[in-house]
């Protein structure tokens, strides 16, 4: 990298030299204040490592509505219940319905179809309510819908764990469109639907160049994802294989390796010309910049935190995963739907929960004003996709 680059403030230049420019989605933001200050809460606290930095607890403060100890609290809640999902999976075989972080409890809620499970799950540390649906009948309900012919006028749809229903998202000013009904009928007749109005279709958030710690493809920036050895993963709508890479002084990073969107949005550049790749979020002087230290997957219910080149340092909750988003360019699987905000250029930013990585921006609606909705692509299904190694601290 050129000279000039080392010489710029440290909290933008190495960590866009290092591949991994910020972490931003769209959120229309949801604050849980409540059961956060029982005694044994205090008491986990005391005993638990200290979860994150002063920073960015304040961010969740800022963001969330939570008190500093409620943030604490959380984080150390999160993580257990983080650690805890796979075997509360294993503990519900067929029966399991689902799960999520209840905010109320600070703990890991489960779904059972089958009572007789309820026990074996509650061993795990969860606590466990009793549903008619299974995950694999909501998850066959998806793929049904997936396949039929979208409008315009449907914004998404996703699995609702807490509800036990696939829930479709209809905007408002087009439900009573024919082709939305129509949609909405058929989707009905795949499995237990439900259906919600949304104020606007979601949209992709690159932007065209502006100042700030970036990466440009053309006439268009984005915002750099997480490093990984060799390179930095970014959203695949920011530019296809091949497209050259500069960065946010408009020197040589590299090239798209590989690209996909729309049905998946996620790509991977190689890093070379002088630049290089570390384990950072940036914080943007919001909060101190954020190491990289695994990427496992946090529940729905959790926070989450994001960085972009446009809005910068943001925080909400995961509010859904294995939601289907239908973007004007074609519908897009597999998303997890978040309440943080995000604007245009935001796109391809990392979101990370305490010091997990978790996915790419990609899109949404609303902004930073008001609030929205946002989306990301799961990081570990890019990495196993391409081959790739997270750069990790």
């Amino acid at each position: 990298m050129r000279r000039k680059t080392v010489l710029r403030a440290r909290v933008s230049a190495m960590l866009v030299a290092g591949g991994l420019a910020a972490a931003a989605f769209i959120p229309t933001a949801t604050a849980t204040t409540s059961g956060a200050d029982s005694a044994s809460d205090s008491a986990s606290t005391s005993a638990a490592a200290k979860p994150a930095s002063d920073a960015l607890l304040s961010a969740m403060q800022r963001d969330l509505g939570l008190t500093k100890k409620q943030a604490t609290v959380r984080l150390a809640a999160e993580k257990k219940a983080t650690a805890a999902q796979d075997d509360a999976r294993r503990a519900a075989g067929a029966s399991y319905g689902g799960s999520w972080f209840d905010t109320e409890r600070n703990t890991l809620a489960v779904a059972v179809t089958d009572e007789a499970k309820a026990d074996a799950v509650r061993k795990t540390g969860a606590s466990v309510r009793v549903v008619e649906h299974s995950a694999k009948r909501l998850a066959a309900t998806m793929k049904k819908i997936d396949k039929l012919s979208v409008p315009a006028g449907v914004s998404s749809w996703q699995v609702d764990d807490r509800t036990n229903r696939v829930v479709v998202n209809v905007v408002d000013s087009k439900e009573s469109d024919d082709d939305v009904r129509a949609f909405v009928a058929d989707a009905r007749e795949s499995g237990p639907v439900t259906v919600a109005k949304v104020a606007e279709a979601p949209r992709t958030t690159a932007a065209g160049t502006v100042g700030g710690d970036p990466y440009y493809t053309g006439n268009v920036r984005c915002s750099i994802g997480f490093s990984v050895h060799g390179g930095f993963v970014t959203a695949g709508h920011c530019g296809p294989k091949g497209q050259a890479v500069n960065g946010w002084d408009r020197s040589r990073i590299g090239e798209f390796q590989g690209s996909t969107f729309p049905g998946n949005d996620y790509a991977w550049v190689n890093v070379a010309n002088g630049w290089w790749t570390e384990p950072v979020v940036l914080g943007w002087g919001t909060v101190s910049d954020q190491l990289v230290r695994g990427s496992k997957e946090a529940p729905i219910g959790a926070s989450i935190c994001r960085s972009g080149s446009t809005t910068h340092w943001h925080c909400g909750n995961i509010q859904a995963k294995n939601v289907t988003v239908n973007y004007s360019q074609g519908p897009v699987y597999s998303m997890t739907q978040t309440s943080v905000c995000a604007e245009g250029g935001d796109s391809g930013g990392s979101y990370i929960s305490g010091d997990q990585a978790q996915g790419i921006t990609s899109g949404g609606s609303g902004n930073c004003s008001s609030g929205g909705t946002t989306f990301f692509q799961p990081l570990n299904p890019v990495l196993s996709k391409y081959g790739l190694t997270l750069h990790t601290a």
